[in-house]
């Protein structure tokens, strides 16, 4: 196991590099510059002092190789539009993030694994076929679309919860984008759970507890939710990823003050710091759990080793 953990640590190191590189790169030949996104009519003088006080007109190389020495101590570096530490900036926009992805992903599991479940053991039938339907309509809606409805239906003319904001974190500002973010792969939960155990009834193993006199609970309890758990874990794990990449949208659609709105305010503004170090922070959010999934993996079957 800690070779294994070694191992995948190690691995990771060039995917952060690769997205470190290609995101500075990518800011360095975009045109604009922090003065321009501040007014449409910049003086040059200005454009240029103000460049040269934030290092701007360095060689592409040198900017690259002082903002690697910086982030090899975990310094991420200072914001162009606020001067504030981007860590800082960071560590504010963290929570609510963080309280509106996990949110979301329990509302998607503890809905969509249980409906895709009880749907596979009735296949066919009137539950199957409303979870199917309800799973193809989840996946195909556009998140801003239903964050809007949403947002209509239960704020303004319900008038049951908040239409956006943080508030003070509470559950009544945090449900509406949570289901919103969460509608999605709670779909994907509920046709992968059903695939995952209509494959799993059908297996040699299962019959085999069958034929030996096993009760049907019985076998689903110890075999078919088993086998199951390793597919859902694994889709979990990506999701959580994507999730991440999704709460860009909700967040700015809700006013949500995550990393995903820092994340959009700072490309307007040019805020080449600020943008590096959201991206970073989401990459390493998404190996850590997927580095997490699959080592849950053992916990869940004993079978799998870690070579």
């Amino acid at each position: 196991m800690l070779s294994f953990l070694i191992r995948r640590l190690l691995q990771t190191i060039p995917t952060v590099l690769a997205v470190v590189m290609l995101v500075f790169v990518l800011f360095s030949v975009v045109p604009g510059s922090i003065a321009s996104s501040m007014s449409d009519d910049v003086d040059p003088q200005v454009e240029l002092r103000l460049k040269q006080q934030l290092g701007l007109n360095d060689p592409v190389y040198v900017r690259f190789g002082k903002y690697m020495a910086k982030l090899a101590t975990g310094d991420f570096g200072t914001s162009f539009r606020t001067r504030e530490p981007v860590t800082s900036m960071i560590a504010k926009r963290a929570w609510p993030t963080l309280q509106l992805i996990f949110t979301a992903m329990a509302f998607s599991v503890l809905l969509g694994v249980p409906l895709g479940f009880i749907a596979a053991l009735r296949p066919g039938g009137l539950v199957d076929s409303a979870a199917m339907i309800l799973a193809v309509t989840g996946l195909s809606i556009a998140k801003f679309w239903l964050g809007l409805v949403i947002m209509y239906v239960f704020a303004l003319k319900l008038g049951w919860l908040p239409s956006f904001g943080y508030g003070d974190g509470s559950l009544k500002y945090l449900l509406l984008p949570a289901v919103t973010l969460g509608v999605s792969p709670m779909a994907l939960f509920a046709r992968t759970t059903r695939a995952a155990v209509l494959e799993i009834m059908t297996a040699d193993f299962v019959r085999t507890a069958r034929s030996k006199g096993m009760s049907e609970v019985r076998v689903v309890k110890w075999h078919v939710m088993r086998n199951a758990l390793v597919i859902i874990l694994t889709t979990v794990g990506l999701q959580f990823g994507g999730l991440m990449g999704q709460a860009v949208v909700v967040e700015k659609l809700f006013s949500w003050p995550g990393i995903g709105s820092l994340l959009v305010d700072s490309v307007l503004q040019r805020d080449i710091p600020a943008v590096q170090g959201s991206i970073l922070v989401v990459v390493l959010a998404f190996l850590a759990i997927n580095l997490l999934v699959d080592l849950l993996y053992g916990v869940i079957d004993p079978r799998i080793r870690y070579a």
